[in-house]
């Protein structure tokens, strides 16, 4: 059933991305706490430009809103890619369960994976979320790695590691309707 409320909880939020604004004037990244104003400006090829003054500097040859949202997912990833690594290092650490590596991916339908490897997959779009739940996420896959499965002894080194999953778990899964609609133009 739990996948069954996964695909219906995507289904929803895509739905609702189609009428939100695919060129910002805000992005809000809960995971960090981090907030900018957005200012569209001409460039010679889509970039980013964060002076650390709060604003966005959004730079495109044409103002398409492809552009703006290449140069926003550019952006984004390079920020997701450091700051996931470390809190996925952090909570690997925490929880004494390691991981050979991780992957960023751009996904509609997940928000990680781990595989029989180690190597755990994490969605940019978790920059979206709140701490809390990105951490639950964290633990989620990397109990995967003495149990690649769902399993009652799973779940049971889950609540180990997070005795308060459950919510956590329901708020991951409408998750999607953080996601703004330029991450998937």
């Amino acid at each position: 059933h739990r996948e069954g409320a996964e695909r219906w909880s995507r289904e929803c939020a895509l739905l609702a991305s189609c009428g939100q604004e695919r060129r910002p004037e805000r992005v809000t990244l809960p995971l960090t706490g981090q907030r900018w104003s957005v200012e569209l400006l001409p460039g010679r090829r889509p970039s980013v430009t964060d002076r650390g003054d709060g604003v966005l500097r959004v730079h495109t040859p044409a103002g398409t809103d492809r552009q703006v949202s290449q140069a926003l997912l550019r952006w984004l990833a390079r920020s997701a890619q450091a700051e996931l690594e470390a809190r996925l290092r952090r909570t690997s650490g925490e929880i004494g369960i390691g991981f050979a590596r991780m992957i960023l991916r751009r996904q509609r339908t997940r928000w990680g994976s781990c595989s029989a490897a180690g190597t755990i997959s994490l969605n940019v779009c978790l920059m979206f979320q709140r701490p809390e739940v990105v951490r639950y996420l964290m633990v989620h896959e990397l109990c995967h790695r003495p149990h690649m499965n769902h399993s009652k002894r799973f779940w049971a080194l889950v609540a180990e590691h997070e005795p308060g999953w459950k919510p956590l778990d329901v708020e991951l899964l409408q998750g999607w309707r953080n996601v703004p609609a330029w991450v998937f133009p």
